[in-house]
């Protein structure tokens, strides 16, 4: 992988998780169970 390639899926990989973790907010706020699938199972967590 050339360091570009590397620069530009680091990147990607910030904003998603930047999204991520703004949606995972917003959830809570409005009271919805966040969803994870882990191994193929679906984990639902309520906080």
């Amino acid at each position: 992988m050339t360091k570009e390639n590397y620069e530009l899926s680091a990147k990607i990989l910030r904003l998603a998780n930047r999204g991520a973790r703004k949606a995972q907010v917003k959830a809570r706020r409005a009271g919805v169970p966040v969803c994870y699938a882990i191994n193929d199972k679906l984990i639902k967590i309520k906080l």
